[in-house]
């Protein structure tokens, strides 16, 4: 299958995507008709054990952006910058470059739409690199937004959040994360734009979906988030495989 670019993912009206962490797991999707591999800062939850993406460093980012490359070259490949990154201009596109550069990625995600994220977004994209935008539920903002819950719930929020997805095209991003966002909402902002939306946990009224491969595939101990419907409980397999071994080799040393 021919790889994505920022040109054809725009014409499309269904891009599926989902989440990857590692390089098995990448060159497995390597051969689906899967549209893009997002590497989120949600690694910190899904792989390090942190409670939240906050912990998680641009270095954390390039080490599991580049075994994604590695496992997925077919792939168009978007990283998210993690907290802090981008706290000012200047360090948002130092840290950028340095991301873009090291991993090989296609495009770039960074959360929020306020006047700096903004900038930074307009003068990536001035020198080559592709900006996702991120708004509704930003987990890297949990403490400040006051907890994980769905957006969008007055009218002004819901202006805002269109807002905030124009401001983002207009900054020059090719497509924007709608996460927890309510579904009229994010149906709203979603006809308001001209390029793609990808929704998480927001409906189905946007042009994409991303999960966390984890939560898809239930290859967790935690249990996935009410929006996302397990296709599989690779856990459990996991699991029982182990205590099956673990029986085996009991039978083989007595």
């Amino acid at each position: 299958m021919k790889k994505q670019t920022t040109k054809t993912l725009n014409k499309k009206h269904s891009i599926s995507m989902l989440t990857c962490y590692d390089f098995q797991t990448a060159k497995l999707l390597n051969e689906t008709a899967l549209d893009t591999i997002l590497v989120g800062d949600s690694l910190g939850n899904v792989i390090l054990g942190f409670d939240s993406t906050i912990p998680v460093t641009v270095d954390h980012m390039i080490l599991f952006g580049q075994a994604v490359r590695r496992g997925a070259p077919d792939k168009f490949l978007i990283l998210d910058l993690p907290f802090g990154s981008y706290s000012t201009f200047e360090k948002g596109i130092e840290s950028a470059i340095k991301v873009f550069q090291e991993t090989g990625a296609d495009a770039l995600k960074l959360e929020g739409a306020n006047e700096v994220e903004l900038q930074i977004i307009n003068r990536l994209v001035q020198i080559g690199v592709p900006v996702v935008g991120h708004i509704g539920l930003q987990p890297q903002s949990y403490k400040t937004q006051g907890g994980y819950f769905m957006q969008g719930k007055t009218e002004d929020d819901s202006l805002r959040l269109v807002k905030e997805a124009q401001s983002l095209e207009n900054a020059g991003a090719f497509m924007v994360v709608l996460e927890c966002v309510l579904p009229e909402v994010a149906s709203a902002i979603t006809n308001s734009l001209n390029i793609p939306t990808i929704g998480i946990g927001s409906g189905k009224d946007v042009r994409g979906q991303v999960l966390v491969i984890n939560d898809l595939l239930k290859d967790s101990y935690s249990k996935p988030p009410s929006f996302c419907h397990p296709i599989a409980d690779i856990y459990k397999e996991k699991k029982d495989s182990v205590e099956q071994y673990l029986q085996q080799f009991k039978e083989t040393i007595q």
